[in-house]
């Protein structure tokens, strides 16, 4: 990334670093999309999961986009499962399609980035190889899905959308 200062240009760093975290257990609503991937992915979800938030006045948290079926699926492209997941706090009850359900805690190879100055291709196949290296040298034992995170609506928070949060499921 470049900005130009006067009469030359200075090249700002963009640094986009992969790293191991173990994750907390998470409490969700939930609501489970079946069918391929598209461009407003899990959208009609989310806000339908923040209609009911609103309207059992639940207290929310993090936005978490799952893959369920992971990167070795055998199911066909139009059968790959998806789920829109909303941190809550405190107990709720489900409705129509939204499942209160438990993630447990985790350990994710993981990796924080702004997609206005980074590919999200560049992310994903970076750190797809990265741990799939991890494997070889035998620093971790298996891996799983993906998911996404953020902070809030990335569609409508500017600051949510700039600490994009990619995470692969790993076991060490």
């Amino acid at each position: 990334m470049c900005t130009r200062t006067r009469s030359h240009y200075q090249v700002k760093d963009v640094v986009v670093d992969f790293e191991f975290k173990r994750e907390p257990a998470y409490t969700v609503a939930a609501i489970r999309y079946v069918g391929p991937f598209r461009e407003n992915h899990l959208r009609k979800e989310f806000k339908e999961l923040v209609s009911w938030a609103k309207g059992a006045k639940v207290p929310t948290g993090k936005w978490i986009f799952r893959e369920i079926d992971g990167p070795f699926s055998r199911r066909p492209d139009s059968q790959r499962r998806w789920e829109a997941c909303l941190v809550i706090r405190g107990k709720a009850r489900g409705r129509g399609r939204i499942r209160i359900k438990k993630i447990p805690a985790t350990t994710v190879a993981r990796v924080v980035f702004d997609p206005d100055k980074v590919s999200a291709r560049l992310v994903y196949h970076g750190l797809s190889d990265w741990r799939r290296w991890r494997k070889k040298d035998r620093t971790i034992k298996g891996i799983g899905p993906t998911r996404e995170v953020y902070a809030g609506d990335p569609w409508t928070n500017p600051r949510a959308w700039s600490r994009a949060e990619v995470q692969y499921l790993v076991r060490k």
